[in-house]
């Protein structure tokens, strides 16, 4: 077809130009879209907008259409004709029929659009109206909602224009903790579709364990080592003298403890399934950690990620001296690594995600695009981006928009 040939593009019809809202409720079956839009054809009329949805076996669809008119090419068919077929037609499959007339499009969104995930365990009604309160007191206007997963919490995202990302945050997370639910609140657009990075924390967030603490247990000294460790997590000491002290209590130890932990290392529910998706997606995951190398190295085969950096426990001589080798890497270095992955990565900071529990963590998830606390203590929680409290690390990817119902099929057609 030449250029001359090449129809000219529909116009979006005006807010002067009469457009039929059509709407059919009922129990689902194959073939009502089709059928709906074979009735609609005889009318030569435009399609303008189209949304469905199916809950629980129950339809509902929803046609924007151009009212039929001679201009259109329509055989002086009038509105009326096509009212009365559409409402026979879905008598006849024993659905429900509503037709609003009107005027033009859609209104336009607002500007300023966000996406705000909601993650329940149960989500319970409250729960959704005090949510749906908090962004219309934003003056925000929610356009759409839908299901992310089921199970093993269920997630919804809530489509929102009309309010300011970071006002949308500052609303809603003082309101998520009330509720006791995670809330995330991340910007729309492009971005949310590009190739990102993801870096992890270790100790407590890719796994379940505190690494240092597997091998005091091995040196009889676990108590002391717990106690520094939760004093240093929660902001009370300066990471680097509690680790050079921590590791201190180590020093004798014989080099095969380092196999022993290994193997004691337990992951956290859902790492796989989170790691494994981003990997598919062609996200790169990496792993920084307060922990020692002789852990996230095997950590890094085992799953396969792109990064890791941690601390490395000096051996000599077959044992373990009490000493770090290196710089350390403390919450300074934690989001010095995360720029340096990014770089290397080809990733700009704003596509970042950083996770994780400590307060060692917090400069890392500040400098990220999207900071998540998991199971993190409060301090943490209340300076991060968003936070999850459930036990399940592939929750983060509902934040992400990635549904369960994606994850399984992908998992199902990999084998």
């Amino acid at each position: 077809m030449s250029a001359s040939q090449i129809p000219p593009a529909t116009a979006v019809p005006g807010d002067d130009v009469p457009t039929l809202l059509v709407k059919i409720f009922g129990k689902d079956r194959p073939g009502i879209t089709a059928g709906l839009f074979d009735t609609l054809a005889a009318y030569s009329v435009d399609v303008v907008d189209i949304e469905q949805m199916v809950t629980r076996g129950r339809i509902t669809l929803c046609a924007l259409v151009t009212a039929p008119s001679a201009a259109q090419g329509s055989t002086g068919t009038s509105e009326g004709d096509l009212r009365a077929t559409v409402h026979s037609w879905a008598e006849s499959l024993n659905l429900e029929a509503e037709i609003i007339s009107g005027l033009g499009d859609n209104r336009p969104r607002g500007t300023g659009r966000s996406h705000v995930t909601v993650l329940g365990h149960p989500l319970t009604a409250e729960t959704a109206a005090a949510i749906a309160a908090a962004i219309t007191a934003t003056g925000g206007n929610i356009d759409r909602i839908f299901r992310l997963a089921k199970y093993p919490v269920t997630a919804v995202e809530f489509a929102v224009s009309g309010a300011a990302t970071e006002a949308l945050r500052s609303v809603l997370a003082p309101e998520a903790a009330r509720l006791g639910v995670d809330v995330a609140v991340v910007a729309a657009g492009l971005q949310r579709r590009a190739q990102r990075l993801v870096v992890m924390d270790v100790d407590s967030t890719l796994i379940q364990d505190e690494v240092i603490e597997l091998f005091a247990a091995h040196a009889g000294c676990e108590a002391e080592v717990a106690e520094v460790t939760a004093a240093a997590m929660r902001g009370e000491l300066d990471f680097e003298q509690s680790l050079h002290a921590r590791v201190e209590l180590l020093g004798g130890l014989d080099a095969s403890v380092v196999e022993a932990v290994r193997k004691e290392v337990r992951l956290t529910p859902g790492a796989r399934t989170l790691v494994r998706t981003l990997k598919r997606l062609g996200y790169q995951v990496g792993v920084v950690s307060g922990g020692f190398t002789q852990v996230t190295d095997a950590l890094q085969e085992e799953l396969g990620l792109d990064f890791a950096s941690a601390n490395t426990l000096e051996i000599v001589d077959g044992k373990l001296t009490g000493r770090v080798t290196g710089d350390i890497v403390d919450r300074a270095g934690k989001a010095r690594l995360l720029r340096e992955f990014a770089q290397q990565a080809g990733v700009p900071l704003a596509q970042t995600v950083a996770i994780g529990d400590g307060a060692n963590d917090l400069d890392m998830l500040n400098t990220a695009g999207l900071g998540v606390a998991f199971n993190a203590k409060p301090v943490v929680r209340e300076a991060a981006h968003t936070a999850v409290n459930v036990p399940f690390l592939d929750t983060v990817l509902y934040l992400l928009g990635i549904t369960r119902e994606e994850v399984e099929a992908a998992d199902t057609l990999v084998g």
